[in-house]
């Protein structure tokens, strides 16, 4: 049966050493398989501590970087590129430090910042992201650890949007070391066909986030779900479904995934909720000879 796991910023954010064994305790006793482990900064959670948590609670862990205002790839200071080039070495070396097998995130711009791009001007852009990522993954390869890049709607950046363009933009990069994170809300905002937006993929996907298209639980929401694991199977994506929603509670991370409403009665319910649907939805689809 397919992992599920979920992310910590169901619950908080920014996680750190302090908070994560007993929340880690609570995502395992909830009989969640796997955990997203977001590294906010570099120093909020250290592999030592976090191989504790883990190895006591069995769950399979996934890294997941953030990238805050000043981190960025392209149209940006070199000393601001260094910076996130550093930054994102360091995730890659908390994963490798806790046996997670990806780092994920939009590694290209910071989040929300976004700004008109000419067919040329983005060709441009996409040129020097590629250039100031090469080091990154580079890395990626030498700890055993794989990018995963992850598209984003069009209200939180300009620069990629869509399968299509994350496949130009990474172009030659895309190998062992880099591929695609893809997140069923995102999807559901800038492409015409989840599935089909998996398909084309295929072979690069590293990583899949999922939640209900309004951020929530998922299921009882408008999202193909049969569809999106049918299509799932057919590129061989053998990796777990990991919820990713957000609390409402923490004024910087709210803001910045636009969370202004609570998205179930408590964060409990979201995670426990969302954890019963994947279960019934992947026995279900396991179980059909023509699923």
């Amino acid at each position: 049966m397919r992992a599920i796991g979920v992310n910590t910023w169901v619950w908080t954010s920014p996680l750190t050493d302090h908070e994560l064994p007993a929340l880690l305790d609570r995502i395992a006793g909830m009989g969640f398989d796997a955990v997203e482990l977001p590294l906010e900064n570099p120093g909020d959670l250290t592999a030592r501590t976090v191989a504790a948590a883990l190895d006591r609670t069995g769950l399979q862990p996934y890294v997941v970087g953030a990238m805050a205002p000043g981190r960025d790839l392209v149209a940006a200071e070199d000393a601001q590129v260094r910076a996130t080039q550093d930054y994102l070495r360091h995730c890659l070396d908390l994963a490798a430090g806790i046996g997670a097998t990806s780092v994920c995130g939009p590694f290209y711009a910071a989040t929300g910042r976004v700004w008109r791009l000419s067919p040329e001007e983005r060709a441009a852009a996409y040129a020097q992201w590629r250039e100031n990522l090469a080091p990154v993954a580079e890395h990626a390869t030498a700890v055993g650890v794989r990018l995963g890049i992850e598209p984003l709607n069009r209200y939180e950046t300009s620069l990629v949007n869509t399968v299509g363009q994350a496949l130009e933009g990474l172009a030659e990069l895309l190998g062992s070391g880099v591929g695609l994170a893809l997140d069923t809300y995102h999807l559901s905002i800038e492409e015409r066909s989840s599935a089909e937006a998996v398909r084309q993929a295929g072979e690069h996907l590293v990583h899949v986030q999922v939640c209900g298209n309004d951020r929530g639980a998922p299921g009882g929401d408008q999202t193909d779900w049969p569809a999106l694991l049918a299509a799932l199977d057919e590129v061989g994506y053998t990796g777990p479904l990991n919820i990713e929603s957000f609390t409402a509670d923490n004024a910087s991370i709210a803001t910045a995934a636009s969370i202004w409403r609570p998205l179930a009665p408590t964060q409990d319910d979201l995670a426990t909720t969302g954890l019963a649907f994947l279960r019934s939805l992947t026995a279900s689809t396991e179980g059909d000879p023509d699923a």
